[in-house]
């Protein structure tokens, strides 16, 4: 890998934000402008493998059909002879009057140019598997729950890889990134490590006993901070452009608190500045001042990209064909970018029209969970200076993570709705130093975010506010028969309603347990039962673990987005095994509660 780049090195120019309009503005005038009425920010360079492989993407649409497609395929793919070589071939192969490629035609030069999607990587028995663990899960007492866990805990092996040699050698015939250490990739097309994925992977890993694993996740995070100056998205160069949810930081902490692992905490600390300055400037920052004249700084998403993602390059464009105008255009795909960064790809969290994907107004919203996990980061810091006594550094994140508390409690906290709420930078001010508070800019509809703050601990011990975050939570709409939902607008997206997520469950869950609230530890535990029960159910009916779950009734899969639901699921397999850990299974039958 290269060495060290800060991402803010001659690509950062004057801060200035998007002009946007109001929220009932239709999807034809909702495109936002940055100041000068163009979209200056940050940009990634992309790379003559990466152009090639769109070009590809988009003949093996036309070629193959919609039916089935899935464009990441196509920019997964390794080459088998130099770019120069295949893109000769390529540009020679026979096409019909419209420009399309003979399917037949197609299939052939895929298999004498290109390697498989996943063939750069190498399954690998991780070294600290052992069938059943000493002291594994020792709170669940019934047998056919046990027998299943242990399944879930045998799918570290399917789901562990290292990048093979080829990749080190000849890295220009790949996008897959040569980390130096074997990783548990989420599954089927996700063949690559991903960011906050790895989060609930490795509460999963340190439940199965697999320390060693947990930490190569971590060393392997660490190196792409060191070559790019933040966490990937995901280990592909396609990836560079935009991070993810920061939650390296809570890695490295959980696995210190499993192990007291000292060296750890050292080789990690330098590389945790580096992600807090990269979250915490440039285009992230945002200045907010509140009602009393407070000023304050959060952070947004907002990624280095303004054109169609190359993995979803195809789809991407059909999102933003109705914009004719260049700048519209790359504001759109800037929204959309963004949007992954968050992780919540796609939610009407996001959008100003909910049933319009092209007015994703990401980089406009100042996210409550974002700002969750840097204060995180923020207490960990703090915390790990302590322990290896870097005295000034502990001082000046301790008042970091102060400041950012401050700034929750005065833009996203509503006390009316007793929740944290997003809030839109909407007013005339995007384009001031600073933006003004206004109480109608928090955006009043209810997401599963809204309710994270509480797995901070600065909140979650607050006995008081404990209590009125779980009454509104509890008449939120959004805990049903097989977990918490995602959002309560059925729109189609992924991360709306009526799909739960794992990540969102453990969140909120983990933190109305560590509560000192006995009515929260018991909802917490009632809502991890529902999601055990719905993992457990459809794995009986379908023999695998799904990335994400209808929550309307248990063992049903979820549904919507851009791709079909997927399975294997690291995340998922993590969070059930950590659920089961933490609240175990008495020896009672299990079955579905009623829906």
């Amino acid at each position: 890998m290269a060495g060290f780049r800060s991402p803010y090195t001659a690509f950062y120019i004057i801060l200035t934000f998007l002009t946007v309009l109001s929220l009932s503005t239709t999807s034809a005038s909702v495109t936002s402008h940055l100041c000068n009425s163009s979209d200056s920010g940050p940009l990634e360079p992309t790379t003559p493998l990466i152009s090639f492989l769109e070009r590809l993407q988009s003949a093996a649409l036309g070629s193959f059909g919609p039916s089935s497609f899935d464009p990441k395929l196509y920019v997964d793919l390794p080459l088998k002879h130099d770019l120069s070589a295949t893109e000769d071939a390529f540009e020679k192969l026979q096409r019909s009057i419209n420009g399309t490629v003979p399917r037949q035609k197609l299939q052939m030069f895929l298999d004498e140019y290109l390697g498989v999607a996943g063939s750069d990587l190498v399954s690998v028995e991780p070294a600290d598997f052992a069938r059943e663990p000493a002291d594994f899960l020792p709170k669940v007492e019934n047998p056919e729950v046990r027998v299943w866990a242990l399944e879930v805990h045998s799918l570290w092996r399917n789901l562990s890889r290292r990048v093979s040699a080829g990749v080190k050698k000849q890295h220009e015939l790949h996008t897959l990134l040569p980390v130096p250490e074997p990783t548990i990739v989420p599954g089927s097309r996700f063949k690559e490590t991903y960011y906050w994925d790895s989060y609930w992977i490795i509460r999963g890993l340190l439940a199965s006993k697999m320390y060693n694993t947990a930490k190569a996740i971590v060393y392997n995070l660490i190196s792409l901070i060191e070559a790019y100056g933040h966490v990937l998205n995901c280990a592909r160069t396609y990836c560079t452009n935009r991070s993810q949810p920061p939650l390296l930081s809570a890695m490295v902490f959980d696995i210190f608190k499993r192990t007291g692992d000292l060296d750890l905490v050292r080789k990690s600390l330098p590389s945790l500045l580096k992600e807090h300055h990269f979250w915490n400037s440039g285009r992230h920052k945002v200045t907010i001042t509140d009602a009393q004249g407070v000023k304050h700084t959060l952070s947004r998403y907002y990624a280095m990209w303004n054109k169609a993602r190359p993995e979803s390059a195809t789809i991407d464009e059909e999102t933003a064909s109705s914009f004719h105008d260049a700048s519209e255009r790359k504001h759109v795909f800037r929204q959309i970018a963004s949007t992954a960064e968050s992780g919540w790809d796609f939610s009407t969290r996001w959008m100003r029209n909910a049933s319009d994907l092209a007015t994703l107004a990401t980089t406009s919203i100042l996210p409550v969970d974002l700002n969750v996990y840097i204060l995180k980061m923020e207490m960990v810091i703090t915390f790990f200076a302590r322990v290896v006594g870097e005295r000034s550094i502990a001082q000046k994140f301790s008042r970091a993570s102060q400041s950012r508390q401050s700034a929750m409690r005065s833009i996203f906290w509503n006390p009316k709705e007793s929740q944290w709420l997003d809030y839109w930078l909407i007013a005339n001010s995007t384009c001031k130093e600073a933006h003004e508070w206004k109480s109608c800019n928090q955006n009043k509809n209810i997401f599963a975010s809204n309710f994270i703050p509480l797995w901070i601990d600065s909140f979650h011990s607050d006995n008081t506010l404990v209590e009125e975050v779980v009454q509104s939570f509890v008449s939120s709409g959004l805990l049903h028969a097989a977990g918490i939902a995602t959002s309560l607008s059925n729109s189609g997206q992924q991360w709306d309603f009526p799909n739960g997520w794992a990540p969102l469950q453990h969140l909120i869950i983990d933190g109305l347990a560590k509560s000192g609230s006995r009515t929260a530890r018991l909802l917490a535990e009632d809502i991890a039962v529902r999601w055990i029960r719905t993992n457990y159910a459809a794995y009986k009916k379908t023999g695998v673990m799904h990335e994400k779950y209808d929550v309307q009734r248990c063992g049903k899969v979820g549904g919507g987005g851009e791709y079909v639901t997927q399975t294997g699921f690291g995340w998922t397999n993590g969070v059930a095994l950590a659920f089961l850990e933490e609240f175990g299974w008495p020896r009672r039958p299990w079955r579905c509660l009623p829906n």
